[in-house]
């Protein structure tokens, strides 16, 4: 049986789960509507794909305009944030055990 998931809301949604990994579907809110912080993840790398709307991947030495339909990998441990349009939607890839507790943020 095929499986089916969408997220139309603001925000970050986890999509589907599965045994090590997860997709999560990222959407326009506050958080990403502006580069005011960094984040790392300690345990995994992340993988962002444009689907549609423009997004901007920042890391602490860089920045990215995506190009939909790309694979954008930042390694684990890498400090990065994502900014994206109103009508944007960006999917994220990245460890199932990706949570707060293995996640440091820094405000700029």
């Amino acid at each position: 049986m095929i499986e089916k998931f969408s997220f139309t809301g603001e925000d970050f949604k986890v999509a589907m789960s599965f045994e090590s990994w997860k997709i999560g579907l990222l959407r326009y809110s506050q958080r990403f509507s502006k580069f005011d912080r960094l984040e790392r993840h300690l345990l995994t790398d992340e993988a962002f794909i444009l689907l549609s709307g423009t997004a901007v991947l920042y890391t602490d030495k860089e920045q990215i305009e995506m190009q939909q339909n790309i694979v954008y990998n930042i390694p684990k441990a890498e400090w990065h944030h994502i900014t994206v349009s109103k009508d944007a939607t960006v999917m994220v890839v990245e460890n199932a055990s990706t949570c707060d507790d293995n996640t440091e943020i820094k405000f700029l």
